[in-house]
C-alpha cells in the first residue's frame, strides 16, 4: 500500500519517522539493522496447528487495511470547519433574538454537513470494497504446500515465498535466494536494486525486480517497518490539487475580506443606528451569513465522492480523490506496451534456428528453459505452451539467471541427456548481437510487422561469468505473436481526439514496439526511437520526448527520467504500466495508472488502479475528472458572486450609515434558489470540456465584476426605495423591493453559468425563477419571508435596474471572454 504524506501545500514529504530511522546510523537502519541470528530454514513452512498456535497468541499480520477516512474522520471532517463555527454561533444567535424563518440558513448548513457526510461515506464504502477486491495475496508455504493467502493472514514465523514483481508485505529474513533483487526505493529513495542473499533481512515495502526465493516472517502487524509508515501516513492523504488548494486560497482570502467588514457592520448596525436591538441583530446576521461560500467546500467533496463512486462501478480504484481531477489535467500520456496496448499472454509463431543449428535440438533447450523459472514472464510463458515438459524429461536444469529489464535477457545451464553441460541465454537480440550483425536484417523484417523476437544464443563459458552476453553464440530466433487489446484502439482515439499526447515507452525493440501502435492506429507511430541513442541531458532528452511517439529498450531508470523531462517542459504527465519496471516511473509521474493485474508494487505506488485490466477505463476517468473540474469552477463563481456582493453590500451600508436591507431569511431564500440547489444538480451534471489551469484566476475574472455589478444594483435598488417610501412598513417594502432587483440580478448570472443550455438546464433556470414567484403571491409565504412588494413603481423601477445589469453582465462576461478566454 502506498505510504505517502503530505505538508499543508500537497507536497510529498516522508513520514517523520523515517529519516530518524534511515539516517540515525547503522543501529536504527531500517532497511539493514542489526538483527538478530536468522531463523532456521524450515523448507515446508509451519504446520497447520503451529499456524493455529500463532494465530491464538496475537502473532498476526493484523494491521488494517486503510483505503479510505474512518467515519469518525469522515464526521469530523464534514463537521467541525471554521465556516460552520462561525454559522453556528451565528444560527444560536438568531434563535434567540429572531423568528424561526430567521435561522432558516442554520438548518441549510445542517442538511449540506449531512448530505456531504453521506455521500463520502458512500465512496468510503467503495474504495474500500475495491482495496479488498485488489489486494495482492502472498504465496506462503505451510505444510509443504504453496498456497495464496490474505496479508491479514501472515503469522510470524511463515515462508513467505517471492517472485518477480511481488511486493514484501512483512519483515523477515531470506531463507530461499535464486538471483534475488530487492528494490527498496520505497524505503530509501535509492533506486538501485539490491542482491539479497539467504540471511538477509528484508523489509515491508520493498519488491522484488529479479530473481526469486523465499522469506521468513521476522515482525508481523504494526511491528513491520512498512506498517510504522502507515500508522502515520493513511491511505486517504491526498496529492496535489489545484482545485482544493485553489478553494482555500479563496476562503483565506474571504476569512480576511470577511472579518473587518462583519466589525464593521456590527458596528454600524448596533451602535450607530438606533434601531431594535433584535432587528438590528438579525440585520447584522444577515449582513454576515452570505460572506460565507460555505457550500463550495462541501460540493467539491460531493462531486469528488461521487466520481469515486461512479468509477467503482467500472472497476476502477482512485486510491487518492483528487487523481480524478489530475488525470484529467493530464496533457502527455505515457502507455506502457505490455500489459496496456497488448494483453498479458502471447504464443509462439515460429522458431528459426540460425547458423545451422538442429531444429528439434533448439526445441529441447526451449523446452528445457521453461522449467528453468518458477516465476515466468509473459514471453517465457509462450515458450512453455508451445513446448511443454513432459514428465520423463532427460534434461536437467542446474543454474538459472532470472530476467531481468536492466539486462534485457535470462538465462539457463543444463546437463543435457548424454551429460554435456550447455548454458544459454534468450532475450533481446539487439542486445545480444553485435550492432553490424547480417541477422539484425531479419529481426528488423519481423519487428515490422508488430512480432516480438526473441534470441536464444549459447553461452560458450560459464553462465555467470563476465561478458557471458558478448560471447554467446545466435542459436535461434523465437518469433512471438502479442494479442492486442481490442479496446485499445479506441481509446488511444479518444486521447487524440482530446488533445492528449500519447507516448508508447516499452522495453521491447523499437521498431516491433511502433508496428504494434501503428496497428492501433497511434498518430506518429512511425516517429520511433531507440532508448539506447537517447540523449542523456535533460533539455535534449525533452525535445526528443516531444519529437518522438514511440519509444524502445527503454530502461526502469530511464522510464523516470522521460517523466521528469516533459515535467521539466510543463507537461502534466501520466504513467501507465504493471511490471516492476514501471514503478519508478509511476511514483514520479503527475498521475500514476497500475492494471489490476500487475504487480504490487505497481499496484502500491499508483493512484488509479484498473482493476478490469482494460485501458479503455481511463477515458471513463479523464471524463470524471473533467466534469468535476469543469462543474466545480461553474458552481463557484456562483458562491463567490455571493461573496462578493455581500461584502460589498456590507460595505456600502457601513459607508452609508443606513440599515442593512436584508433579513438572514431573504438572502436564504435567494441562495437557495439562485446557487444552493442549481448548484447542487450543475455540480454533477456531465462536463466534456477540457480542463483549465489558473482555477483561482479564472474563478475570480467573472465573479468580482458579476459581484460589483449585483451589489451597485441592488444598493441603488435600496436607496431608490428609501426616498420612495416612508412611513410604517417602509423598511419591509425596501427590503422586498432590493431583494426583487438582487434576485433577477442572480438569476441572470445563474443562466450564464446553465450554459450551453439542454431542456433540463432550461428547466431548472425556469423552476428556480418560479419559486421566487411563488413567494411573491402566495400569502402566508409572504409573511413567512417577509417579502411583500408595495404599489407598482417602485417594483417596476427594481425590475428596470435589474435589467440594465443583467445587460451589463453580458456584456462584461463576452468581454472576459474574448480578453482572457474561457
Amino acid at each position: 500500500m502506498t505510504q505517502r504524506a503530505l505538508d499543508s501545500s500537497g507536497e510529498q514529504t516522508p513520514g517523520p519517522s523515517r529519516p530518524a530511522m534511515i539516517d540515525a546510523g547503522a543501529e536504527l537502519d531500517p532497511v539493514h539493522p542489526m538483527e538478530p541470528p536468522p531463523p532456521p530454514h524450515r523448507p515446508d513452512g509451519l504446520s497447520t496447528a503451529e499456524v493455529a498456535e500463532r494465530v491464538a497468541r496475537g502473532e498476526v499480520n493484523d494491521v488494517p487495511v486503510r483505503s479510505s477516512r474512518s467515519v469518525t474522520e469522515i464526521v469530523r471532517a464534514n463537521v467541525f470547519t471554521r465556516f460552520n463555527l462561525i454559522i453556528g454561533v451565528l444560527w444560536v444567535i438568531m434563535l434567540f433574538v429572531a423568528p424561526i424563518q430567521d435561522s432558516l440558513f442554520g438548518f441549510v448548513i445542517v442538511a449540506n454537513t449531512g448530505i456531504g457526510i453521506i455521500q463520502e461515506w458512500r465512496a468510503k464504502k467503495t474504495l474500500d470494497s475495491l482495496a479488498v477486491i485488489g489486494e495482492a495475496k502472498p504465496t506462503v508455504r505451510r505444510d509443504g504446500v504453496a498456497a495464496e493467502i490474505s496479508t491479514s493472514e501472515i503469522v510470524l514465523g511463515d515462508l513467505v515465498e517471492l517472485g518477480p514483481g511481488d511486493k514484501v508485505v512483512v519483515d523477515g529474513t531470506v531463507a530461499e535466494a535464486d538471483s534475488l533483487e530487492i528494490d527498496e526505493s520505497l524505503l530509501t529513495g535509492e533506486a538501485d536494486p539490491v542482491l539479497k542473499r539467504a540471511g538477509d533481512p528484508v523489509m515491508s515495502g520493498s519488491f522484488v525486480v529479479a530473481g526469486g526465493g523465499a522469506f521468513t516472517a521476522t515482525k508481523v502487524g504494526r511491528e513491520a517497518y512498512a506498517a510504522q509508515l502507515a500508522e502515520e501516513a493513511s491511505r486517504f492523504t491526498l496529492v496535489h490539487s489545484e482545485l482544493r488548494s485553489g478553494i482555500s486560497t479563496i476562503l483565506k482570502y474571504v476569512t480576511w475580506m470577511m472579518v473587518p467588514t462583519a466589525i464593521g457592520l456590527i458596528i454600524s448596525q448596533l451602535v450607530v443606528k438606533d434601531n431594535n436591538f433584535k432587528d438590528s441583530v438579525a440585520r447584522t446576521v444577515g449582513g454576515i451569513v452570505p460572506m460565507i461560500p460555505e457550500g463550495l467546500v462541501l460540493l467539491t467533496s460531493v462531486a469528488f465522492a461521487i466520481g469515486v463512486v461512479r468509477l467503482g462501478r467500472k472497476q476502477c480504484l482512485v486510491q487518492e480523490l483528487p487523481a480524478i481531477e489530475g488525470l484529467a489535467r493530464v496533457d502527455v500520456v505515457c502507455l506502457d506496451k505490455t500489459g496496456t496496448l497488448t494483453e498479458g499472454g502471447m504464443d509462439v509463431t515460429e522458431v528459426r534456428p540460425l547458423n545451422g543449428s538442429d531444429e528439434a535440438y533448439v526445441k529441447e533447450v526451449l523446452r528445457t528453459f521453461g522449467a528453468s523459472d518458477s516465476r515466468p514472464n509473459a514471453s517465457l510463458q509462450a515458450i512453455i505452451d508451445a513446448y511443454p515438459q513432459g514428465d520423463g524429461a532427460a534434461w536437467t536444469v542446474t543454474d538459472a539467471m532470472p530476467f531481468s529489464s536492466a539486462r534485457k535477457y535470462s538465462g539457463a545451464a543444463f546437463e543435457e541427456a548424454d551429460g554435456t553441460a550447455s548454458a544459454w541465454l534468450l532475450g533481446a537480440p539487439d542486445v545480444l548481437l553485435s550492432e553490424d550483425d547480417a541477422t539484425l536484417t531479419e529481426i528488423e523484417h519481423l519487428n515490422q510487422q508488430g512480432l516480438r523476437v526473441l534470441l536464444l544464443a549459447r553461452v560458450r563459458g560459464d553462465l555467470n561469468a563476465p561478458g557471458a552476453a558478448a560471447g554467446a553464440a545466435p542459436t535461434a530466433l523465437v518469433v512471438l505473436e502479442q494479442r492486442l487489446r481490442p479496446d485499445a484502439g479506441e481509446t488511444l482515439a479518444y486521447f487524440a481526439d482530446q488533445n492528449v499526447a500519447t507516448k508508447v515507452i516499452s522495453g521491447d525493440n523499437a521498431v516491433s514496439v511502433g508496428a504494434v501502435a501503428g496497428k492501433l492506429g497511434l498518430a506518429g507511430a512511425e516517429n520511433t526511437l531507440d532508448a539506447r541513442r537517447l540523449p542523456t541531458d535533460p533539455d535534449e532528452m525533452a525535445t526528443a520526448m516531444e519529437q518522438n511517439a514511440v519509444f524502445g529498450r527503454v530502461t526502469p531508470q530511464q522510464k523516470r527520467d522521460m517523466v521528469a523531462a516533459l515535467q521539466s517542459r510543463g507537461h502534466t504527465v501520466a504513467m501507465t504500466g504493471d511490471g516492476v519496471n514501471d514503478v519508478l516511473a509511476l511514483k514520479d509521474a503527475d498521475i500514476g495508472v497500475s492494471m489490476g493485474s500487475g504487480s504490487e508494487a505497481t499496484r502500491a505506488v499508483a493512484q488509479i488502479v484498473l482493476l478490469n485490466n482494460s485501458f479503455a477505463t481511463l477515458p471513463s476517468v479523464v471524463a470524471e475528472g473533467r466534469r468535476v473540474i469543469g462543474n466545480i469552477t461553474r458552481v463557484a463563481t456562483l458562491f463567490l458572486t455571493k461573496t462578493v456582493y455581500s461584502v460589498l453590500l456590507a460595505i456600502l451600508v457601513v459607508c452609508t450609515q443606513v440599515e442593512y436591507p436584508f433579513l438572514p431569511r431573504h438572502l436564504t431564500l435567494l441562495s437557495t434558489l439562485t446557487i444552493g440547489v442549481p448548484a447542487f444538480f450543475l455540480a454533477l451534471a456531465p462536463n466534456k470540456e477540457r480542463a483549465q489551469p489558473h482555477f483561482v484566476r479564472r474563478v475570480m475574472r467573472y465573479a468580482i465584476p458579476s459581484g460589483i455589478i449585483a451589489a451597485t444594483a441592488t444598493f441603488t435598488t435600496y436607496l431608490v426605495a428609501r426616498h420612495y417610501y416612508s412611513g410604517e412598513g417602509a423598511l419591509e417594502a425596501e427590503t422586498s423591493a432590493a431583494t426583487l432587483t438582487l434576485f433577477l440580478v442572480s438569476m441572470w448570472v445563474l443562466a450564464i453559468i446553465a450554459r450551453p443550455y439542454t431542456w433540463w438546464r432550461i428547466g431548472l433556470v425556469a423552476a428556480m425563477g418560479l419559486g421566487f414567484l411563488i413567494v411573491l403571491v402566495v400569502p402566508w409565504l409572504q409573511d413567512f419571508f417577509a417579502l411583500k412588494l408595495v404599489g407598482a413603481p417602485m417594483p417596476w423601477t427594481a425590475v428596470g435596474i435589474a435589467v440594465a445589469a443583467a445587460a451589463l453582465l453580458e456584456f462584461t462576461w463576452r468581454w472576459v471572454g474574448r480578453r482572457f478566454g474561457m
